[in-house]
Order: structure tokens, then C-alpha cells, then sequence
């Protein structure tokens, strides 16, 4: 088992720039993600959730950060995640998210995509949200995030994914979406390996897997029957 350290949500998120002016500096980035961070986990799915809840636990969170302007509004929320850069949010996440698990010889890692419920936009003409997601079976832990580009797909959000994680030892499972021979290169370079889904659209290298379990010639294979939990 590989054990790690434990640091505090301000430690991880405190690289993100701030990009408020400073006379908008009323309450501390830190103490935003880590008031929303708290509420999110505790079922908070709207900025005006992540406000009611740090309201009834404001004496806690004054605590804990010191408050000097109490909770901040769910304004304030929607605002601050809106400015700040996703992508150093998302990595910070990763390496937070990290440190929380425990990451054991064997973890099975499974990547997916999947659409963000009620993210198109049709007034805006903005496309709906896909994102690419680690879920360590184990841990029962969304390990990390990334968009996918509107303008890409999946393939080139995966390796982005998995730069970001510590898969030494783990089993990387992904679809047939997944199946390209760069994404296996860099499964084996970060110390996993990896299942891949495999369709018959993909030639020659479904008929050279097809031959291997057909063939006579074909060394013998050990079948093992899973039991989905």
C-alpha cells in the first residue's frame, strides 16, 4: 500500500492565482474553495446551497479560517469559480483528492466520459459539457477530472488525466474510445497497466486478438469469471 500524507485543502488550492482585483478582495480565495469544497461534499449541488450551508456552520468555519466578513454570497461563489482558471482548480483537485487515497497493488482505475446533465447552454449556443473522469474502484474516489475540448474528443483529454495521477501499480481500465497505442505507452511509462475495450472497427488489431483466442496455435488461456459487486 502506498501511503501518503494528508495536507489541508488551503495547502493544495493555495497555488491558484487569484483573479480579483483588489478591491474585490473581500473574502480569501483559500476560504472560498475551502467553504464550497465542504458544502459540495455534504450534498451542496447550487451556489445558494454552498451559502445556506456555510451559514449554519458559520461559527465552525470562523474557526476554523478566522473569518473577518463571515460567509461569503452565493454570488460570490458563482463569481470566483467563473474567473479562476479551471485547469489549475482541476490539477489542485487531483493532488488533493491524492493524498486522501490510498492507492493499493492492483486498484483498479477506471477512466470514462460522460456528459454534464443540463450544461448545453441553447440561449448562449454553447454545446453541452463532456468530461473525463478517474474512479478508483477501492477508494471509491473520483481521483480527477478533465474537460473535454469542444473541439476534441476524449482521446487527447485522457493522457491530460492520467499526467495527473500517481498510477504506479494500479490496472487503468478504458473503453474502445480509449484504445490507442500512445495512451498504452504512457500507462506502462507511469508504472500501471492497463484493459482496454476493443471493437471490430479497430482492423487489424481486433483480427491479430481475435486469431490469438481462436488459434490452435494460440498458447493456453486462464479464463477467470468476474463477479460484479
Amino acid at each position: 500500500m502506498i501511503a501518503k500524507p494528508t495536507p489541508s485543502i488551503i495547502h493544495h488550492f493555495s497555488s491558484i492565482e487569484d483573479p480579483r482585483v483588489n478591491r474585490q478582495k473581500k473574502h480569501q480565495l483559500q476560504d472560498i474553495f475551502f467553504i464550497s469544497i465542504c458544502a459540495i461534499i455534504c450534498g451542496a449541488d447550487n451556489w445558494v446551497a454552498v451559502e445556506e450551508f456555510g451559514l449554519s456552520k458559520e461559527d465552525w468555519f470562523t474557526e476554523i479560517l478566522g473569518l473577518k466578513h463571515g460567509i461569503p454570497s452565493h454570488d460570490t461563489f458563482g463569481e470566483v469559480y467563473a474567473a479562476i482558471d479551471t485547469d489549475q482548480f482541476s490539477v489542485c483537485f487531483s493532488r488533493w483528492v491524492a493524498d486522501l487515497s490510498c492507492i493499493t497493488e492492483g486498484e483498479v482505475i477506471a477512466i470514462d466520459g460522460k456528459c454534464l446533465r443540463r450544461s448545453i447552454d441553447k440561449a448562449s449556443k454553447k454545446a453541452a459539457i463532456y468530461m473525463v473522469s478517474a474512479w478508483a474502484q477501492q477508494n471509491n474516489l473520483v481521483l480527477g477530472q478533465v474537460k473535454v475540448d469542444d473541439k476534441s474528443n476524449e482521446i487527447t483529454a485522457i493522457p491530460k488525466l492520467l499526467s495527473r495521477l500517481d498510477i504506479t501499480g494500479a490496472v487503468i481500465t478504458i473503453d474502445a474510445m480509449g484504445c490507442q497505442k500512445k495512451i498504452a505507452k504512457q500507462i506502462k511509462q507511469q508504472g500501471g497497466d492497463y484493459v482496454f475495450s476493443l471493437k471490430g472497427n479497430q482492423g487489424n488489431l481486433h483480427d491479430d486478438v481475435k486469431t490469438f483466442f481462436t488459434s490452435s496455435l494460440s498458447p493456453a488461456v486462464a479464463w477467470v469469471r468476474f463477479k460484479l459487486m
